[in-house]
C-alpha cells in the first residue's frame, strides 16, 4: 500500500473520536482515548495521515524500536519514502531542527548525545541541585509577597529557563536572555499537528533569531572560554557550528517544556482535586503528575521498514502517532485506578520521557526543578487557591495552559 494513501475511510478512519484541534478534546482527551484502546491496537487518522498508537505496551515496545524513526533523511531521499521536501522558506526552522539530538539518527545522534550527555548525568544534576532550590525559593517567594498571580508566568517559566541558561553560560546581562522563552515558543509551536503558515512563519523568524545570537556567543566562548557547556561544546573536535548551535536550541526548548507545563498542570489538578502531595513523598507525586496529565501528548515517528501491529502491516513511509497520554491512562498497564490521581502510586513506568535511544537526557534535571517547586509551593504557600478558571492552549501535543492565576 502507498504510505500516503489512506486506507478506507469508511473503516479505518477515527476522526469523530479522535480530534486534536477540537477545544473540547484539547481540554481533556481521555475519555477518547479509553474508546480508542477499547477499539484496537492501531488506528487511521485521516485528517492527521498518521496512525494512532494508544496502549502502553506498544507505544514502549515501538518508542524502542529501530524500524521507526525521528528522521528518514538518514537512510532516504524524500522521494524515495515518498514525502514532498519541506517548503524552502523554511529552511531555517528544518536547518535548525534536523541537527539537534532529538531528530537525529544513527552514528550522527549516539555521537553527539554522547557528548551532550555529560552535562546530564546524576552528579551533575545534583550539583545543581543548591542553585534550583535557591531559584524555586526566590521565585515563590515573590508569588507570596505579591498575594499570588500567574503561577506560570512568576514561577514555572522562569525557574527552568535560568536553570538551562546557567548551563549554557548565557549571560544574564545579555537582553537575548528575555527572548529565551518567546524564541523556544514559537519553534515549539511547529511541533503541534499541521501547523498553520502564521505558525511556521514565526518559528523560521525565532529560529533565525536565536541561531544568529548563539553563533555570536559561540564566538565570544571561542576568545574567553567559560565554565559552561557552551564551552564544553566549543571545544569538541568533530562538532560542527550547526550542530552545537541545534543542540544549545534543543536544550532549552526540551529542558523547560516538561518541567513548565507539568508544574502548571500539577497545580490544576491537585487545586481542582483538593489534594496535596505528602512532603515526605513528593517524588513520588511528582512522577504521579507527570503521568495523569501528560505535558507531551503524542510523539511521531516515521515508518523505517514495515511493521506489523495487531494484525495491521504498517508501511515504510507511513508517519505513526505514538500517543504518550492514552498510554499512561492505560488500565492494562496502571490497573483500575488509571484514570484516578494516586500521589502514592508507587508503580509507575510512565512513558512521558520517552524511552529507547531518544528517551530525555534531562529527565532527573526536570525531576529536581518539579521537586523543588512543588516543595516550595506547598511549604510558602499552603493555601494556594485558584483566581480564576484558567483557559487552555489550543495546541494539542504540547498540553499546557495560557495561564494559571492563584491566590495565596
Amino acid at each position: 500500500m502507498d504510505a500516503s494513501a489512506s486506507p478506507d475511510p469508511r473503516t479505518d478512519d477515527v476522526s469523530a473520536v479522535y480530534d486534536p484541534w477540537s477545544p473540547g478534546f484539547v481540554a481533556d482527551p481521555y475519555p477518547a482515548y479509553a474508546t480508542l484502546r477499547a477499539a484496537g491496537r492501531v488506528h487511521w487518522h485521516g485528517p492527521a495521515r498518521q496512525w494512532l498508537v494508544p496502549h502502553h505496551a506498544d507505544v514502549s515496545a515501538l518508542l524502542r524500536d529501530r524500524r521507526l524513526g525521528r528522521t528518514y533523511t538518514h537512510r532516504f531521499s524524500h522521494e524515495e519514502f515518498g514525502r514532498e521536501a519541506p517548503p524552502a522558506a523554511y529552511e531555517p526552522f528544518h536547518t535548525l531542527n534536523d541537527h539537534g539530538l532529538l531528530d537525529l539518527e544513527g552514528a550522527d545522534h549516539a555521537r553527539i548525545r554522547r557528548l551532550v550527555s555529560t552535562a546530564f548525568t546524576p552528579r551533575t544534576v545534583e550539583e545543581l541541585a543548591p542553585t534550583v532550590r535557591r531559584l524555586a525559593a526566590e521565585l515563590v517567594g515573590r508569588l507570596v509577597a505579591e498575594g499570588g498571580g500567574d503561577l506560570q508566568a512568576l514561577v514555572a517559566e522562569p525557574l527552568p529557563v535560568a536553570v538551562i541558561a546557567e548551563m549554557l553560560g548565557i549571560p544574564a546581562q545579555d537582553e537575548e536572555r528575555g527572548m529565551l522563552r518567546p524564541w523556544s515558543a514559537a519553534i515549539c509551536g511547529m511541533f503541534e499537528l499541521n501547523p498553520s503558515q502564521d505558525t511556521a512563519r514565526r518559528a523560521v523568524r525565532a529560529s533565525v533569531e536565536f541561531s544568529a545570537y548563539l553563533r555570536e556567543l559561540i564566538a565570544r566562548r571561542r576568545r574567553e572560554p567559560g565554565d559552561d557547556l557552551i564551552s564544553s561544546l566549543v571545544a569538541v573536535e568533530g562538532l560542527t557550528e550547526q550542530e552545537t548551535v541545534s543542540t544549545c536550541v534543543l536544550l532549552l526548548n526540551a529542558g523547560h517544556e516538561a518541567t513548565v507545563n507539568t508544574t502548571v498542570n500539577g497545580w490544576w489538578t491537585l487545586l481542582r482535586e483538593g489534594v496535596r502531595p505528602d512532603p515526605e513523598k513528593l517524588s513520588t507525586a511528582v512522577e504521579e503528575l507527570l503521568r495523569y496529565d501528560t505535558p507531551l501528548q503524542m510523539f511521531e515517528r516515521w515508518v523505517l521498514d514495515d511493521i506489523e501491529l495487531g494484525g495491521t502491516v504498517i508501511p515504510r513511509g507511513s508517519e505513526v502517532a505514538l500517543l504518550l497520554g492514552s498510554a499512561n491512562r492505560d488500565p492494562a498497564r496502571f490497573g483500575p485506578t488509571a484514570d484516578r490521581l494516586d500521589l502514592t502510586r508507587a508503580d509507575n513506568p510512565h512513558v512521558t520521557f520517552g524511552a529507547g535511544i531518544h528517551y530525555c537526557l534531562g529527565a532527573p534535571l526536570a525531576r529536581l526543578e518539579l521537586t523543588a517547586v512543588f516543595a516550595e509551593l506547598l511549604r510558602r504557600a499552603p493555601g494556594l487557591r485558584l483566581a480564576a478558571e484558567p483557559v487552555r492552549r489550543p495546541g494539542y501535543v504540547i498540553r499546557g495552559f495560557e495561564e494559571l492565576l492563584v491566590e495565596v
